[in-house]
């Protein structure tokens, strides 16, 4: 008795529908797990590559620090070597004017400049030459001033001019 048309296939176990799924399936977990270990490898990568960064960022603001350090040293020895060339200057002009100051009569022999003081040793043809012609202008420059002759043995004189200048903080406390 037959009742069908078609002759009849053996049944197996696993049908070719059920391969078909089998094979999508696995595919899609081998898809899954090696976008996992993608993801894994990627997120160490990028945490390595974080931590690299803020070392080196670490670097850099150590580096940023000393130089800013150097600045600050480089500018202070500016500012000293501004101040020197600045006291330079003015001791500059000061001898300068100090010699434009020594009439043609009168020899200088030494001359000593410090902070306060100026110390004068030369030869006068005569006193009255030194007193007006030299020391009219210190004693209009400098507070106090001390002259001591000595004759010389062509006859004119020897001297030594002590000039000081009082600090001014000191006279302005003693007021």
């Amino acid at each position: 008795m037959k009742h069908s048309f078609i002759v009849p296939r053996p049944k197996r176990l696993i049908s070719a529908e059920l391969k078909l799924v089998l094979f999508f399936f696995s595919v899609t977990i081998m898809m899954l797990v090696g976008s996992y270990l993608y993801l894994g490898y990627k997120t160490y990568d990028f945490v390595s590559q974080r931590h690299a960064i803020a070392q080196k960022e670490e670097e850099l603001n150590d580096a940023i620090a000393n130089m800013q350090s150097q600045i600050k040293e480089i500018e202070a020895e500016v500012k000293i070597a501004e101040r020197i060339t600045t006291d330079n200057t003015v001791m500059k002009e000061s001898i300068r004017n100090l010699f434009d100051l020594v009439p043609d009569g009168i020899t200088l022999s030494r001359a000593e400049l410090e902070a306060n003081a100026l110390v004068l040793q030369g030869i006068t043809p005569n006193k009255d030459t030194y007193q007006y012609m030299l020391e009219a202008p210190l004693r209009s420059i400098f507070h106090r001033t001390y002259t001591s002759f000595s004759p010389a043995e062509n006859g004119w004189y020897r001297f030594v001019s002590t000039n000081y200048l009082d600090d001014e903080n000191k006279t302005e406390g003693a007021e």
